[in-house]
């Protein structure tokens, strides 16, 4: 979003199947971000201070239980500890009681732990973000009633892979996918991925609430590692395996079930993979410059195949480059697929040197795409062509509205319009492209914003770096691009796309009630909120934890002038807010606030009880 909140803030930020620009500003703000929760308990620590008048020399001993947040029964051997001072520690007994001795007076950061189980989590689902959840923040008094904390128990996925072969299914890939809110949308992510024991069982712990699917990775009979490179001299070998299953019993993502885990719960997903033939997949690429004869004519080359089902949604299969015969090749059982070859052409005289840049001396690296829709039926296809070219690019043009104050003013000049917005795709269906980047390309003008992508229906989401802009809407013809995933195709481009950026945007204040804004012994409460614009746009702003420690009021910066929506929660919610009937399931219809064109708003957020 345009501005971030200037006090206790927990975004909801991205970081697979994007942009290099993204992903790198996603892992640096990550990073950022995990730096300074992991300092938020010192930054606590020192605003409580100034507001607390008893000396720290006094110590008292602190007490309290830990339970299991699933059943409510206490939970012993749980580590209680004051961050910071390892010298605090203390390991819950068998009720769940703990006692932490000399601790100063005034405000500190406790942390509770235990194997098998998770302390809250934090509002986002982002990778990087979901280790040990934010820390308690509690105001130390002498004569402080005791403390509860609750931990929930770690959920589980085990099962059993059975072959029709008798075998044992020991090395058998097995991949684990969750569903996760971001952007306000559920969208599939890899999750983990393990391997079948020698007696054919697999298990994923330590799994937090939430919807998951799994499937097996194909293996060939020979080779539990699928490895489906073929010499050229035995290129026509037809081999046995085992096709890859979504769990209980589908070939294809959309037969997939969904499992769905809450409070410790374990669920067991058995498998049974039938051997089949797969046959050798030799595929052609065959770029302009080449004619008919791949990776020559004065041309370096090199590519790369994903293999997709019928519908378009990806395949673990692997289709690996063969340089003996300048050909990708795969093995596959019996099916109807599509296949997206991806070509790099480097024509001769273009030089690269490693540490002192590049000397063009020719023309540089071209990139290249070209797909091809085939079946296989009991044979072999031993020459699969797919012709190559540069993939359409869809562009998006830049509309400029200024604040109508100051309408000839410079802040949107620029010279890339990458500095002014940052786009990103996520997958819309399917299976996500884990280890592959969906977007290829991406290249800025003065007002125009051009890139070049996997074949695919994504979700367009963007990031502005200035606090002084906001997204007005984003359309693709007669598409709403908040409204609907924008799809992307080798050879035709999408309608021209047309995204509205302001120099007009508001500002909002939320403040807490004043019966919240003091500090009292205990552990502090915290709420997080949701700041949920009326009006489409695919401009993000990230859940924030608000609490009395960060100040009396948070505020954004960066709005669109219009209506929103506030929700307040009294602990971290995954909040789908682009689902409109998510908004509608929720007990509370939030708050109404308007923001209006280059002026502040203010709101006191209405509080739940705990």
């Amino acid at each position: 979003m345009g501005g971030i909140p200037q006090l206790s803030v927990i975004p909801f930020v991205g970081t697979r199947r994007v942009t290099w620009t993204f992903l790198a500003f996603t892992l640096l703000l990550c990073g950022a971000l995990q730096t300074a929760e992991a300092q938020d308990g010192l930054s606590v620590v020192q605003q409580l201070n100034q507001n607390s008048t008893v000396s720290t020399a006094e110590r008292v001993t602190v007490s309290g239980v830990v339970r299991n947040a699933a059943s409510g029964d206490p939970l012993p051997r749980a580590m209680v500890e004051i961050e910071g001072d390892a010298n605090t520690g203390s390991l819950t007994d068998g009720e769940g009681r703990f006692e932490l001795p000399g601790v100063p007076i005034g405000p500190q950061i406790i942390r509770v732990a235990k194997p098998g189980f998770r302390d809250r989590p934090y509002a986002t689902e982002e990778i990087g973000m979901q280790a040990d959840g934010p820390a308690h923040s509690v105001m130390i008094a002498a004569q402080m009633a005791e403390l509860t904390f609750a931990l929930s128990p770690n959920c589980a996925i085990h099962g059993h892979i059975a072959l029709s072969t008798g075998d044992p299914a020991n090395g058998i890939a097995v991949v684990l996918l969750k569903q996760i809110v971001r952007f306000g949308r559920a969208v599939w992510t890899m999750e983990s991925n393990t391997r079948a024991h020698g007696d054919g069982n697999y298990r994923f712990g330590g799994l937090p609430d939430g919807t998951y699917a799994v499937y097996t990775m194909p293996s060939l009979e020979s080779e539990p590692v699928v490895s489906v490179v073929a010499a050229s001299s035995t290129a026509n070998i037809v081999r046995s395996g085992f096709a890859p299953v979504f769990y209980p019993d589908a070939r294809e993502f959309s037969g997939a079930g969904r499992i769905r885990l809450a409070g410790g719960s374990q669920a067991e997903a058995d498998f049974s993979l039938f051997l089949e033939p797969f046959y050798p997949v030799n595929i052609l690429a065959a770029s302009p410059a080449a004619g008919n004869a791949p990776g020559k004519s004065g041309t370096q080359s090199g590519y790369s195949a994903l293999v997709m089902d019928g519908s378009g949604h990806l395949l673990p299969y692997t289709a690996q480059y063969d340089d003996s015969t300048h050909s990708l090749q795969a093995n596959l059982p019996d099916g109807t697929y599509s296949v997206v070859v991806r070509g790099f052409r480097r024509h001769e005289g273009f030089i690269s040197l490693d540490g002192a840049g590049i000397v063009d001396r020719g023309n540089p690296p071209a990139m290249l795409a070209g797909a091809a829709e085939f079946t296989v039926a009991g044979h072999p296809i031993p020459g699969l062509r797919v012709p190559l070219g540069p993939p359409a690019s869809a562009v998006v043009h830049l509309r400029f509205q200024h604040n109508t104050e100051n309408p000839n003013n410079n802040a949107f000049a620029t010279n890339n319009a990458s500095e002014l917005v940052t786009l990103s795709l996520d997958t819309a269906g399917g299976v996500p492209q884990n280890g592959f980047d969906s977007v290829w390309s991406m290249n800025g003008g003065p007002d125009t914003i051009s890139f070049t992508a996997q074949p695919g229906a994504y979700w367009v989401s963007t990031y502005l770096p200035r606090k002084d802009m906001c997204a007005g809407p984003f359309t693709a013809g007669g598409a709403n691009l908040a409204r609907e995933p924008l799809a992307m195709s080798l050879t035709t481009a999408p309608p021209p796309m047309d995204l509205t950026l302001r120099d007009d945007c508001g500002t909002l204040a939320i403040t807490l009630p004043s019966s919240l804004a003091g500090f009292v012994p205990g552990e502090e409460p915290f709420y997080t909120v949701y700041v949920v614009p009326d009006f489409d746009t695919v401009q993000d702003i990230p859940p924030m934890t608000v609490h009395a420690s960060s100040g009396p009021t948070l505020s954004l910066d960066g709005l669109a002038p219009g209506s929103y929506h506030v929700y307040t929660f009294t602990s971290p919610v995954h909040l789908e807010y682009r689902n409109p009937a998510a908004l509608a399931a929720l007990p509370n219809p939030g708050q109404v606030v308007t923001i209006s064109a280059g002026n502040p708003s203010s709101l006191t957020l209405e509080v739940p009880e705990h």
